[in-house]
């Protein structure tokens, strides 16, 4: 099984009393959206799932891919780790599942596949991270299958 997780792009720095969902990505963040979308069209497998977080910025990030996706509650900020992980139904699917969301449930989610002793790990914005479940000699490992950023595309 294969988990791709995206962070959303820049957005919009929040304001006093705003609503945080409702946060759209800034026009650089636009350009990282597409930047990104572009280089994972050529990467993703066929039968992908597409799963994203309601907020405004990750429907933004999730619409430059140009592919059906699902919003999903679970995915909104201060989901956990335990969440995504069901709802991307890690290990146990079969193909791939791609997640955009957010900080801090991303770099969470990864610290705690790949065995890392801190509680989680940067992930920049609109940065994907792509892991690989697999087994090998009757042990489940989680292989790093790829690092992307936006900047580098």
């Amino acid at each position: 099984m294969d988990l791709i997780l995206w962070r959303h792009a820049e957005a919009e720095e929040a304001e006093d009393g705003s609503d945080d969902l409702t946060r759209a990505l800034t026009p650089r963040g636009e350009k990282q959206a597409a930047r990104m979308a572009a280089w994972l069209d050529r990467q993703l497998p066929e039968g992908l799932r597409v799963l994203a977080s309601p907020a405004r910025r990750t429907e933004q990030t999730a619409d430059a891919l140009g592919r059906k996706f699902k919003m999903r509650a679970e995915l909104l900020p201060g989901g956990t780790t335990e969440d995504l992980l069901e709802l991307a139904q890690w290990p146990r699917a079969r193909g791939a599942v791609l997640i955009i969301g957010h900080q801090p449930v991303l770099g969470q989610t990864i610290a705690q596949l790949l065995g890392m002793q801190a509680p989680e790990c940067a992930v920049r914005k609109g940065a994907v991270w792509w892991l690989r479940q697999r087994q090998r000699l009757d042990a489940s490992q989680t292989v790093l299958m790829a690092v992307q950023s936006p900047e580098f595309v």
